[in-house]
């Protein structure tokens, strides 16, 4: 009798929680196809950039009425994990065992380099801790969908997502469209060249374009390069959750390890074990992008564009010090590989 008592309520409340966010969440879908269009005319500003984008203009010029905010917040909280629980989906081990062991230290040695080296950086430049973590995820990894994953265990502000966002979209188009210049003088072979590109330039779309207009051997190791990256990103975010879990005040309610990079974590497994089918994986990858796209809108709705600018010119050093770390670990790390 309690629970028949209880039921009417608990589902109350929860129809009334939709009816709260759907104004919100309408908002989003409009801005995500926005977003998703611009992407597939100009692919060099991909959808979570566009996304992150928008919502910063609707937040600064004031075209988010209150009845929106709930489902703005939902997409930025609830459709972020769902995004990258999904872009799991992307990644199997078997491609990654092509890659030979030296290729995979010069990756793990350029993550770990430009995370720290990032890291330490934005600090020394006043960034503040939660930004530094964000650029130096983002531009370790993966550019937004890192950053985007990584702010799930940080409480710190938009603003920081923001600008993140921003740094490792402006520096990694930059060298996407620099990196092919210096092929030849750097006296990288194909294959070189796009161990290069994978294992440096932030986002992967940044990744293909850079390669592709070389050859496409080079392409294809780039691509792999990257995936190794990309698949860094769940022990990253917990490691940093577990960090902060123990220096901070425990919270019993949550688990060490977040929820979702368990779930990132099953998605690889399974697209591992070959046991998805190729409709069902062309499906999520759309739906990730989406769902990351809406939650860059939420995030970029909460940025206050008279506080970004407070630090803008320290951000941008960051992120060129974040880009030429990358570029040259991996870089350095081609030619110890050639004695």
């Amino acid at each position: 009798m309690t629970v028949s008592a209880q039921q009417p309520a608990t589902w109350g409340g929860a129809t009334a929680g939709v009816r709260r966010a759907m104004p919100g969440l309408a908002v989003v879908a409009g801005a995500v196809a926005v977003a998703y269009g611009v992407s597939m005319v100009s692919p060099a500003l991909g959808p979570l950039t566009g996304a992150v984008m928008l919502g910063i203009l609707a937040r600064n010029l004031g075209l988010l009425w209150p009845a929106a905010e709930p489902g703005v917040a939902f997409a930025a909280k609830r459709m972020l994990r769902a995004g990258v629980v999904l872009l799991g989906l992307k990644l199997a081990i078997p491609e990654l065992v092509q890659l030979r062991p030296v290729t995979l230290v010069i990756i793990v040695t350029t993550v770990v380099v430009t995370f720290v080296g990032t890291r330490w950086i934005g600090r020394r430049l006043g960034l503040g801790d939660d930004r530094a973590l964000l650029l130096a995820t983002g531009s370790a990894i993966c550019g937004a969908s890192a950053i985007a994953a990584m702010s799930s265990v940080v409480d710190g502000e938009d603003d920081d997502t923001a600008t993140a966002v921003a740094m490792v979209t402006l520096y990694g188009s930059l060298a996407m469209a620099l990196y092919p210049g210096l092929q030849g003088p750097l006296g990288l072979s194909h294959e070189e060249y796009g161990i290069w590109v994978g294992a440096s330039v932030h986002e992967v779309a940044q990744v293909v374009a850079a390669a592709t207009v070389v050859a496409e051997p080079a392409l294809l190791v780039a691509v792999v390069a990257k995936l190794a990256r990309v698949v860094l990103l769940a022990p990253l975010v917990a490691a940093v959750a577990v960090v902060r879990q123990r220096d901070g005040t425990p919270d019993g309610r949550r688990p060490l390890i977040p929820a979702f990079v368990l779930g990132f974590l099953g998605m690889m497994l399974l697209r591992s074990a070959d046991v998805v089918p190729s409709s069902a994986l062309s499906v999520a990858d759309t739906a990730s992008t989406l769902l990351l796209a809406a939650a860059m809108f939420g995030l970029g709705a909460g940025v206050r564009l008279a506080a970004l600018a407070r630090t803008g010119g320290r951000a941008l050093l960051a992120g060129a010090a974040a880009t030429v770390i990358a570029a040259t670990t991996a870089y350095a790390g081609l030619l110890v590989a050639r004695m």
